[in-house]
C-alpha cells in the first residue's frame, strides 16, 4: 500500500474561505510556505523515500546546464525554500548538470532525495555540453554499461548512492529481467536504493512490473514521464493505470510543456484555446498559470511529485504556490474539459481531420 496523499478539490464557497489566507503565503513568495504551512512530503510509491510534491529539475532551456551564478541562486532557492527533491541526468549537457547539483547539495546531502538516470547512450563527439539533449553513439544496457553510468553519476554529483536512479529511455534490446538484476546488484551493492524507468511505454512499464520474484530482487520503484495538461498523446491512460496498479511513484515532467505554456513565451496557436481556459481560471482564483498547471498535475491521484524546471528565484517561489493550491470542483472540471479538447484538436491535426 502506498501512502500516497490525493489532492482533492473543493467547493467553490470552501475554497473563497482559505484564499485571502494562501494568498497572503503563497502569493508572497518569500518564504517556504503557504499560510504558514511547510512543504507536504509524500512516500514515492512503495519506497521509503519521503518527496516534497514539487521537485525541481537541472534540465535548464534558457540559462546553462552548468555550474554559474543563475542555476545556483535556482537550487540553492530550492533548498531554503524546503524543496527536497531534485533531478538529474547524465545526458543534461553530459554530465555538467549532475556536477552542478553535487556542488550545490554538498554539506545537506542527508536532506534531499536525488533522481538521476543513465542514458542508452554514450555522449555526443561534437557540443556534448549545449543546452540541446544530444545522444552519441547507442549502448545496451548490459551490466558493465549500468555499472559504469552509475559510477560516473556518483563522481559527479559527489555521494556514495543515488536515491533513485532511472533508465532515461529503453535501449529496445536488452531483457527487463537482465536490467532488473543489473540493477538489483547495484542496490545489494548500497550505490542505488531504488530504481526505476522513463519514458517508457506502458507495455513495456507492464513488463518490468510483471518480473516475479527471485531471490529477494529489488522491484522497479517508480518511473518519471511527461504528464500535464497538454501531454494527451504522450501520456496515455493505461500508463497512468499500470502505475496506480503497481503501487509506484511517479515524477511527472514539464507543467508548463517545456515552455510552451509559461506566460510570457510567444503563444503558439496550436496552444490558444488552452491557454485561454487556464488563464480564465488563474484570474478566478487570484493566482499564475503555472500554479493552476502544476495544482492540476498533482490533482491525479496517481502523480507524487510534479517535476519542474525553475529558472530563476522568482519561478521557485511561483511554483511552490502551485503544491497549496486546491482548485474548485466546477473549475477542474473545465481545466479538465479543456485538456481533453486540446489532446482531440491535436488528434485530429496528426491524422489530417478537423478537430473540435
Amino acid at each position: 500500500m502506498t501512502c500516497q496523499s490525493k489532492t482533492t478539490t473543493l467547493s467553490r464557497r470552501d475554497f473563497n474561505r482559505s484564499l485571502a489566507t494562501l494568498a497572503a503565503g503563497a502569493m508572497a513568495g518569500g518564504t517556504a510556505t503557504a499560510a504558514g504551512k511547510p512543504l507536504d512530503k509524500v512516500r514515492f510509491g512503495k519506497t521509503d523515500l519521503l518527496v516534497t510534491r514539487y521537485s525541481q529539475g537541472t534540465a535548464f532551456r534558457e540559462i546553462p546546464r552548468n555550474d554559474n551564478p543563475q542555476t545556483r541562486r535556482v537550487l540553492h532557492r530550492c533548498l531554503d525554500v524546503g524543496i527536497n527533491f531534485f533531478d538529474s541526468a547524465e545526458a543534461y549537457s553530459w554530465g555538467e548538470s549532475e556536477k552542478l547539483l553535487g556542488r550545490v547539495i554538498r554539506g545537506r546531502r542527508d536532506k534531499v532525495v536525488i533522481c538521476t538516470k543513465a542514458a542508452p547512450s554514450r555522449a555526443p563527439v561534437k557540443d556534448p555540453k549545449t543546452n540541446k539533449f544530444k545522444l552519441g553513439q547507442p549502448v545496451t544496457f548490459t551490466r558493465k554499461v549500468l555499472a559504469q553510468k552509475c559510477e560516473g553519476s556518483l563522481k559527479r554529483l559527489g555521494t556514495d548512492h543515488l536515491d533513485l536512479f532511472l533508465l532515461h529511455d529503453d535501449d529496445g534490446k536488452t531483457p527487463p529481467v537482465e536490467i532488473a538484476e543489473s540493477m538489483d546488484r547495484l542496490v545489494k551493492a548500497g550505490k542505488v536504493r531504488y530504481w526505476g524507468l522513463s519514458n517508457f511505454s506502458a507495455d513495456n512499464l507492464q513488463r518490468y512490473v510483471g518480473l516475479p520474484r527471485k531471490n529477494s530482487r529489488s522491484r522497479v520503484g517508480g518511473t518519471e514521464d511527461y504528464f500535464h495538461i497538454a501531454a494527451g498523446l504522450r501520456m496515455p491512460t493505461d500508463l497512468l493505470k499500470v502505475v496506480g496498479n503497481a503501487g509506484l511513484g511517479i515524477l511527472a515532467f514539464s507543467p508548463q510543456d517545456c515552455g510552451r505554456l509559461s506566460p510570457g513565451r510567444k503563444e503558439n496557436a496550436a496552444y490558444g484555446s488552452l491557454v485561454a481556459t487556464l488563464d480564465e481560471v488563474a484570474a478566478e482564483l487570484n493566482t499564475t498559470r503555472p500554479r493552476v498547471l502544476i495544482a492540476w498535475s498533482l490533482a491525479n491521484p496517481a502523480v507524487t511529485s510534479v517535476l519542474g524546471g525553475a529558472e530563476s528565484v522568482a519561478h521557485v517561489d511561483d511554483n511552490i504556490g502551485g503544491t497549496h493550491l486546491q482548485i474548485p470542483s466546477e473549475l477542474m472540471a473545465r481545466l479538465n474539459e479543456a485538456s481533453r479538447a486540446h489532446t482531440r484538436r491535436r488528434r485530429a491535426r496528426a491524422t489530417g481531420r478537423s478537430g473540435k
